[in-house]
């Protein structure tokens, strides 16, 4: 009876020797179709070409293999799965927490937490946080969340009407923009900062070279004006 007793499964296409069929169906560097040959011509023509023979659809019948530079093709790969994670949206839920009776600055620290989160797609978690006689004033902390959600709704909306929690009360914004939509943005904004600066360096640069001349002409008229006139002739 077969038992499989672990280990890691290959996900990696078989190339060249790795190959254990009679023939194959070939296709050719530009993508071309070359047809139905035997393995051993196949591996042949990769040899010609200085190429791998690369079995991309293994179920077929029989398997369509192709000439190519297969360290080439899993570099680029490689990087394409690196972008496609980078430019991947996480949906992310940070959380502010505020008193009741929070004072105005304290409020304006908060709420400016809040609109950046929002610009950068994520969702806030709002909790309201009450103490001791405040837990008989809820109205306290639903008028405060409703004024949290009318001063950032340019940003976000209520996703998650305010509700009681125990001693919290609890509301949830989301972002109007998607995490992608922000991230793009984010990207351009900071080419564009890049750019200016280097648009900055450049004219720093062009007025320090336009200075440099300048001085160096006047040091000439200086040095020439300076110099002895030639004795006269007898």
């Amino acid at each position: 009876m077969w038992c499989y007793r672990g280990g890691s499964i290959s996900t990696e296409p078989r190339i060249n020797d790795r190959i254990r069929v009679p023939e194959v169906r070939l296709v050719g560097p530009s993508g071309e179709q070359v047809g139905i040959v035997p393995l051993a011509k196949a591996l042949e023509l990769a040899q010609e070409y200085d190429l791998d023979l690369v079995e991309v659809a293994a179920s077929a019948r029989p398997p369509v293999c192709k000439l190519m530079d297969y360290g080439k093709f899993k570099y680029e790969s490689a990087m394409k799965a690196r972008e496609a994670r980078k430019n991947q949206a996480h949906t992310v839920i940070k959380e502010m927490k505020l008193r009741p009776k929070i004072d105005p600055h304290d409020y304006d620290t908060k709420k400016g937490h809040v609109v950046r989160f929002l610009k950068q797609g994520d969702k806030v978690k709002i909790t309201i946080m009450f103490r001791g006689r405040e837990q008989s004033r809820p109205e306290l902390g639903y008028r405060l969340l409703q004024r949290l959600a009318e001063d950032v709704q340019e940003l976000g909306f209520v996703e998650s009407n305010p509700k009681q929690d125990g001693r919290n009360m609890i509301m949830v914004l989301g972002p109007h923009k998607k995490k992608t939509e922000a991230m793009a943005e984010a990207r351009e904004a900071q080419a564009a900062r890049k750019a200016e600066r280097q648009g900055a360096a450049a004219d720093d640069s062009a007025k320090g070279a336009a200075a440099a001349e300048d001085t160096g002409v006047a040091s000439a008229e200086a040095t020439e004006d300076a110099s002895p006139e030639a004795p006269a002739e007898a």
